[in-house]
């Protein structure tokens, strides 16, 4: 398993950081999403390394815009 944060630019609310949760729980093989809105970050697990296009996607269907990996 290996865990992935990135930034996440746009949310102010904790409705922000539902939508952003659930669309990135939708990628195949994540799970354990949690979204640090005070941070501006979504970390995730997964059972192998996850497409950041598909990350990026995700965010963008939530409506937010993806950073860069930590």
């Amino acid at each position: 398993m290996q865990t992935t944060t990135y930034p996440v630019t746009g949310m102010t609310c904790g409705h922000c950081a539902t939508s952003v949760t659930a669309e990135v729980s939708r990628i195949p093989g994540v799970s354990d999403v949690t979204v640090d809105l005070a941070g501006g970050t979504v970390t995730f697990t997964s059972a192998t390394a996850v497409d950041r296009e598909a990350v990026r996607a995700a965010v963008d269907e939530a409506g937010y815009e993806l950073g860069d990996a930590s």
